[in-house]
């Protein structure tokens, strides 16, 4: 069952502070509302030292603001937290004082805390994840080692953009010597060496953004982007080159965190050379994500969040409930022995197709193709999004042997070959049966011990198999290299 509560958490930190509101499955939590103001609470605070006036004004005005929306939402759950910058200052209880004054129930996360929710974050997003989350904030810069399923080894050091900046304006390697100091004690962290670093924070991910305009990356999503560790140093350089103007032109990056970037790529080369992770991998999934995460029971967190989000955002738009997984099951006959990283792509697109009638006939292939590339999903990165992309675009009556240029730029051609096929059962599947699950169990798919593709129709059942549907029929077992025979 779709739990439809609305859960809403502030998240005062040392840059910004956000509300967001998430609502949908809880396995892969959809955001309703999301609204940043840019305090910078932690902007010249020093440990022991008290927050800057200006911004503890514009923090609690910004917060009055928040505590008024919330009064009129009414989401089910609301959690207020601080971090880095409330934790330094020597007035930050004073400041959470005021906060609660608005009538918002505010809590101070520790280090460890921060650090637990930013791994968790990651986690919701890629239960595989393996090696090591770098969650940077304004003030601080957590780093946590992820590995089947679990949080491990984790630490809270105080080398957010903002004091980043401070160090670096002391003079060049200066940043380096301070991070290998920091460093140095974690003999944990070689256990993350040659495996993936996952970065965490709007900082970060804005840096992303200026590697995908380098690459000339075709798909502008952020979630689970990917390049070489090695590319850091040549980001930091670029970022250097382009200049603050150049770098608020690039679409997605806003003056605001235009200003950071220099400070947040040089942490970042700095970071990788002293772990030397073999890859770079953006997680739009973070504290706030692992904060709802860890609300989750065993059998909650065991769910895929892909499969789970597309549940939900196509619930209301699949006519025949219970299609979308009938279509599944059946095509398991002609794809045995699948592999579950392949099978649970079909069942995306075994979702989205079925949404297909909400379309007009002359779009419903682009639609589709669309909402599988640019849907707020997780747990998937760009290849496994082209992959269920041209399936779709096979499915819904795009030309077979034509995929969009931009799948192929995104996908292997085995990929987009394999999800051809699986477009072609989906084809099949809605001639055959007219969106019937009883007509698809009535009508198996098999593999025959002579390895020829065969479709088993009872007498019954016979008028159901016209000219169209041998034809899609043969050419899908053409597609998987079989013969194709029809037994009755």
């Amino acid at each position: 069952m779709t739990d439809h509560k609305r859960h809403a958490i502030v998240d005062i930190g040392s840059n910004s502070i956000r509300l967001v509101v998430f609502g949908g499955a809880p396995r892969a939590p959809a955001t309703l509302f999301n609204e940043k103001l840019m305090a910078g609470l932690g902007r010249g605070v020093v440990p022991g030292g008290p927050l800057d006036p200006t911004a503890r004004d514009a923090a609690l005005a910004g917060l009055a603001r928040f505590a008024a929306l919330l009064r009129l939402m009414q989401p089910d759950t609301v959690r207020i937290v601080a971090t880095a910058a409330v934790r330094m200052a020597s007035d930050g209880a004073a400041f959470l004082d005021a906060v609660r004054a608005l009538g918002l129930p505010a809590e101070l996360l520790s280090g460890e805390d921060e650090a637990v929710a930013a791994g968790y974050g990651v986690i919701a997003a890629n239960p595989a994840a393996r090696g090591l989350v770098a969650d940077m904030g304004g003030g601080s810069l957590e780093l946590i080692r992820v590995d089947g399923g679990a949080v491990h080894e984790r630490v809270s050091l105080p080398l957010g953009v903002i004091p980043v900046g401070q160090i670096r304006a002391g003079g060049t390697g200066q940043l380096k010597k301070v991070l290998r100091k920091a460093l140095k004690p974690l003999d944990w962290l070689a256990q993350a060496e040659g495996q993936s670093l996952y970065v965490v924070g709007g900082g970060w991910r804005t840096l992303a953004r200026v590697h995908m305009q380098g690459a000339d990356w075709p798909l502008a999503v952020l979630g689970a982007y990917r390049f070489p560790a090695a590319d850091a140093r040549l980001l930091k350089a670029a970022v250097r080159e382009a200049g603050l103007e150049r770098l608020a032109q690039i679409p997605g990056i806003r003056p605001q965190r235009a200003v950071q970037l220099d400070d947040a790529a040089a942490l970042l080369a700095a970071l990788v050379r002293e772990i030397n992770p073999a890859a770079v991998e953006v997680s739009t999934f973070g504290l706030r994500e692992g904060l709802l995460y860890q609300r989750l029971g065993k059998t909650e967190r065991s769910k895929d969040p892909l499969i789970e989000g597309l549940r939900h955002a196509v619930g209301g738009q699949v006519q025949v409930a219970d299609w979308p997984d009938a279509v599944l099951t059946w095509s398991d006959g002609a794809f045995p022995g699948e592999p579950n990283e392949q099978r649970r792509l079909r069942h995306a697109a075994c979702l989205i197709a079925a949404t297909g009638w909400a379309s007009s006939p002359d779009f419903r292939a682009v639609a589709a193709e669309d909402l599988a590339l640019h849907g707020s999903w997780v747990g998937i990165d760009a290849t496994e999004r082209a992959t269920i992309a041209m399936a779709l675009h096979v499915g819904l009556g795009g030309d077979p042997d034509a995929p969009p240029p931009l799948l192929s730029r995104l996908a292997p051609a085995d990929a987009l070959g394999r999800a051809r096929s699986w477009g072609l059962a989906l084809r099949l599947a809605q001639r055959l049966a007219g969106g019937s699950p009883q007509a698809l169990a009535e009508l198996p798919l098999a593999l025959a011990a002579d390895g020829a593709l065969v479709l088993r129709v009872p007498p019954a059942d016979a008028a159901l198999v016209d000219g169209a549907c041998e034809r899609r029929f043969n050419r899908l077992a053409q597609a998987l290299g079989r013969g194709a025979r029809i037994d009755s």
